[in-house]
């Protein structure tokens, strides 16, 4: 009886990370890292300050997912040590989440309409790498930061120059996503096979391409 209202009260509090994640305005735990940057939205021109709204929308979808998929993880596992170290991730994954939806009010613009259905697809995602045990897990959460990093530093190529806010966003959340996979490849995360991160790959890119514009 006791297992199950413990697996209860996890379903519940689970529940209700979703829709906080998908419903309502995320607060940083870190001070905002563009806070000291001197360039404002208001010296990007129109086409500028469009297309940078539309990455960071991107990044803020990223986010969206990496909630779900640490919840999902640290759900699935038995290993309590496992389970705090994806409560942390996700915790400064929340940062970005908060920052990624300040950045985009800034520039104007709007975060997905989809939202939702990437919570969801990620989720059930997560699920599945937990089943495959803890190794595979966590060497799915180091390539998911791996490509993570790298889908960054190509926004940072694409960005504005004069876009020192967004930049300083995004600058942080590669830093954060370096250290993550860094912990997920020391707690054990083994190397996934090629078609698992190619078919990882896909579906980045399927679901950057769609947030772009929606």
């Amino acid at each position: 009886m006791t297992r199950q209202l413990d697996l209860i009260d996890q379903l519940l509090a689970t529940a209700d990370r979703a829709l906080r994640t998908v419903a309502s305005t995320p607060v940083a735990s870190r001070p905002y890292p563009a806070a000291a940057q001197v360039a404002e939205a208001a010296d990007l021109g129109p086409e500028q300050r469009a297309e940078a709204a539309a990455l960071m929308r991107v990044n803020h979808v990223g986010e969206v997912c990496a909630q779900a998929l640490y919840e999902a993880q640290a759900l699935g596992t038995p290993d309590p040590r496992l389970r705090e170290a994806f409560a942390e991730a996700a915790q400064e994954e929340s940062d970005h989440l908060a920052w990624t939806e300040r950045r985009i009010a800034e520039l104007g613009g709007r975060t997905s309409l989809l939202n939702p259905l990437w919570y969801g697809g990620a989720f059930a995602i997560g699920l599945l790498a937990a089943r495959l045990g803890d190794r595979v897990s966590l060497g799915f959460m180091a390539e998911t930061e791996r490509q993570a990093q790298q889908h960054l530093q190509g926004h940072l190529d694409r960005l504005p120059a004069a876009d020192t806010e967004s930049r300083a966003v995004v600058g942080q959340m590669q830093a954060d996503e370096v250290r993550h996979r860094q912990a997920a490849t020391q707690l054990g995360g083994v190397d996934l096979p090629l078609p698992a991160r190619l078919a990882m790959r896909l579906a980045a890119r399927v679901m950057t391409a769609t947030a772009h514009y929606v």
